[in-house]
Parts: C-alpha cells; sequence; structure tokens
C-alpha cells in the first residue's frame, strides 16, 4: 500500500525584502492521494504545484503540516529514504553513460548483483519499448525515447510512490499527446501510486483519476475531471479547466412573472429560465456573473423562438470537426463551439441563447458558484 496523506502543508520562504515580509508559497494543503491512484495537481505558473511535488520528495523542507507515506511521518527523513522516484522536465540523463548505465545506475549504487540490473533493466526497456536504444547515449535519442528512458529509471527501483514534474513539458504537441497515452499504459500496468505535475488542463484531465486545482498557493478544489468540469466550485476552476475556456457575463438580475434574466445592457437580456439558485434569488436588481461553456450556447444565422438575442461575430476558426465562433455581445467577449457547418463570415450578425440548464451562477464578489439543490 502507498497512500500519500498530506495534512495542512504549508511552505514559507523568508523574503530578504523586509517590506514584503514572509512569502507563502503553499498554504494549508490537505488532501490523501489513495493507493495506487493517478493523483495530477494542476495550476498556472507560480501556483505552487511543484514545490509541494518537491516536499513530497524532501527536496524541498515543509514549513508546517505534515506528510505520510503509509501512515509513516516523512518530514524528517531524506528523499533517499522516502522510497520515492522522480521524473524531472529536463530528463536529468547522464549524458556520458547509455541508456543501459542511466536505468541500471541507482540499482548499482544499491548494491543489486549483476544478474539481477540486467533483468530488470531487459523488463523496464522492454515495458517502455526501448530495448533497441539500450546501448545509445543521450544525445543520439529523440525528446520522447529520453523521456522514456528517466521514466525507465525511476520505475526500475520499484518504488512506492512516483513523482512527475512536468515531464512532457519540452515535447512537441503531437509527441505529448503520444507519450500521455503511454503513461496511461504504464499506470495501469505497474500498478503503482503516481503524482503528476502539470500547468496544461487537458493534459490532466486525460490522465489523473483526480485533479487537485491550485491558485496562488491555495486548494482551490480536489475531485474527478468530469466534476471540474460539469459543477466546478468557484469561477477559477470554472474558467481554468475547459478548452476553450468558459464564457463569463456580467449583469443585473431581472424578473418578470416566473422567469428570471440577465440584463447585459439596456434591452439586451439573457433568459435564465424560471429554476435558479435559492441563494440567487434574492439578488433581484444587483450585479451577478453567469458562466456558460461554448458548446452550450446556441448558435442561428436567422432568429427564432431559441435563439433571440444579438452578436456579432469577431473572429472564426474552423477546426476540421467543430467551429469556434469569437463573438462580441455588447462589448463582452464569448466563445461559441459548434459541430463543422457552413462558414461564417467575421462582422456577420448571429442570433444567440444559452442552455438554460447549463448556466452557472456566480457570486461577483467571492467567486462561489450558486447550484440549485432542489
Amino acid at each position: 500500500m502507498a497512500e500519500v496523506t498530506l495534512q495542512n502543508i504549508s511552505k514559507v520562504y523568508e523574503d530578504v525584502d523586509k517590506e514584503r515580509g514572509r512569502k507563502k508559497a503553499v498554504e494549508d494543503i490537505s488532501f490523501t492521494v489513495k493507493d495506487k491512484e493517478f493523483m495530477v495537481i494542476v495550476g498556472p505558473s507560480g501556483c505552487g504545484k511543484s514545490t509541494l511535488l518537491r516536499m513530497i520528495a524532501g527536496l524541498e523542507e515543509i514549513t508546517e503540516g505534515t506528510l505520510t507515506i503509509d501512515g509513516k511521518r516523512m518530514n524528517d527523513l531524506s528523499p533517499g529514504d522516502r522510497d520515492i522516484a522522480m521524473v524531472f522536465q529536463n530528463y536529468a540523463l547522464y549524458p556520458h553513460m547509455t541508456v543501459y548505465d542511466n536505468m541500471a545506475f541507482g540499482l548499482k549504487l544499491r548494491k543489486y548483483s549483476r544478474k539481477e540490473i540486467k533483468e530488470r533493466v531487459m523488463q523496464t526497456a522492454q515495458l517502455l519499448e526501448i530495448e533497441d536504444e539500450l546501448y545509445r547515449k543521450p544525445k543520439t535519442l529523440s525528446g520522447g525515447q529520453r523521456q522514456r528512458v528517466a521514466i525507465g529509471r525511476a520505475i526500475i527501483r520499484r518504488p512506492k510512490v512516483f513523482l512527475f514534474d512536468e515531464p512532457l513539458s519540452n515535447l512537441d504537441a503531437k509527441l505529448r499527446g503520444q507519450m500521455r497515452i503511454e503513461l496511461q499504459k504504464l499506470h495501469r500496468e505497474i500498478n503503482a501510486t503516481m503524482i503528476y505535475v502539470t500547468h496544461d488542463q487537458t493534459e490532466a484531465m486525460t490522465l489523473g483519476n483526480r485533479l487537485a486545482v491550485l491558485n496562488k498557493g491555495t486548494l482551490m478544489q480536489l475531485d474527478t475531471p468530469m466534476n471540474l468540469y460539469n459543477t466546478p466550485d468557484n469561477k477559477f476552476v470554472a474558467g481554468f479547466i475547459g478548452t476553450p475556456t468558459m464564457n463569463f457575463i456580467k449583469g443585473i438580475l431581472k424578473k418578470t412573472g416566473n422567469s428570471f434574466f440577465l440584463e447585459t445592457s439596456p434591452g439586451c437580456t439573457i433568459s435564465l429560465g424560471a429554476i435558479i439558485p435559492a441563494a440567487v434569488k434574492d439578488r433581484i436588481n444587483d450585479e451577478l456573473e453567469i458562466g456558460i461553456r461554448p458548446e452550450r450556447i446556441i448558435v442561428a444565422k436567422e432568429k427564432n423562438e431559441n435563439c433571440v438575442f444579438i452578436s456579432e461575430v469577431t473572429a472564426f476558426e474552423n477546426m476540421g470537426n467543430e467551429q469556434l465562433i469569437y463573438l462580441s455581445l455588447n462589448g463582452q467577449a464569448l466563445i461559441a463551439r459548434r459541430p463543422a457547418q457552413d462558414l461564417i463570415e467575421i462582422g456577420a450578425t448571429l442570433f444567440l441563447s444559452f442552455q438554460e440548464d447549463k448556466i452557472l451562477f456566480i457570486d461577483t464578489i467571492s467567486g462561489k458558484i450558486f447550484y440549485n439543490t432542489q
């Protein structure tokens, strides 16, 4: 069993600038990575995700809180005593050694027999499909091959926990896609606990059993990829998860009869339907923000009962299997996604509506998202 538990983990850097004082890179983060789980820590650059990973690895000192692996406190143990392996962004291979020697190096330090080293290297090379590259040096390998060697060097020791610090960021888009599939396959085959850091939310969504979303050193939400996409807790998660990003629109909440509307400007309203969260109903004539995914915007060239408010096309991307339409609604930018259809000209007028049951209601001050509880 290899369960990793973070309890109230914080990292404070002493700042030499007396006016700024101490800087908290990570603040009071708690969660548990289950045995054999693939956990992804995701967030924008500078949010503290790599610092958090390095604290798990023992490469950064934990300022506050407790880290345990299999119930054993790790705070004061050296990296070598934690039974973890880490794969870095820059591969960190020894350039003067062959692939075989790079992979065997850790086992040699631990005094494994020559026979067992050879068996493990061959098994790992076959698993990663690099058995034909064993006697080449890193400089002769492609980026993808180097990353496989780095992963092989980590898994050959069979540690309790694997840590990955943005291992695919130096690869091109096509190779990143291929390596994501390989990492999924690897996780299934070795059935180990993995913690993976990335700033790429697409990478996170496709790899993780669960995602821990960080921003400014704080854990914003921890959940499965689909729950994060469909029911985010706050505006940050809603905007960070999903490509293209979620649309956000501000306006004044109005009510006519049993129906609610968002007035974005005089004479322009967006229907919100008759059922909205109870926490929002008492905000009539107050400012409110809503969120809507691009695929939940209905687009038509002619006005009809479903598409009633008007928007102007500012840009257009034909992706082959789908279209992304960039729109302006009274100065507010929107993105709509729809299946590939006829081309739309820049400057054209379109009629829009939203799928009312997919609208998110957001507090303009806290960023909290309200949901119907009925």
